[in-house]
C-alpha cells in the first residue's frame, strides 16, 4: 500500500466512500476516528453515530467522505481498524449517480 495520502478530496472523483465502524462504545474513540480525517483536511460529507446493546456497550460510526480515491478509502479503514476499541472497519465505494 502507498504511503502517499491525499490532503483534500478531490471533486472531480465520481466516488463516495462509506465507512462502517463497529467499536466499543468508550468516549476516545470517535475523536481518534475524526482524527484520521481532520488531520488530512477533510470534512465528512455524513456522519452518525449510535450506541446500541441491552448495556449501552456497543457504538456504530457510519461516515460517508465524498471525493476520496479507492486508494485512500483503504487506507484510510486500515488505520480506523488499528484504532484501540474498534472491532471492524466496513468500507464501500460508491459511484455517483449522474
Amino acid at each position: 500500500m502507498s504511503s502517499v495520502v491525499a490532503t483534500v478530496a478531490e471533486a472531480n472523483l465520481p466516488e463516495t466512500a462509506c465507512f462502517s465502524v463497529h467499536a466499543l462504545a468508550e468516549p476516545g474513540v470517535m475523536p481518534r476516528v475524526l482524527e484520521l480525517f481532520a488531520k488530512r483536511g477533510l470534512v465528512p460529507t455524513l456522519w452518525h453515530s449510535a450506541v446500541s446493546g441491552a448495556d449501552q456497550a456497543r457504538l456504530t460510526i457510519e461516515i460517508q467522505m465524498s471525493g476520496l480515491g479507492r486508494e485512500i478509502t483503504e487506507y484510510i479503514a486500515c488505520c480506523l481498524r488499528q484504532i484501540a476499541s474498534v472491532d471492524s472497519v466496513l468500507t464501500l465505494c460508491r459511484g455517483r449517480a449522474d
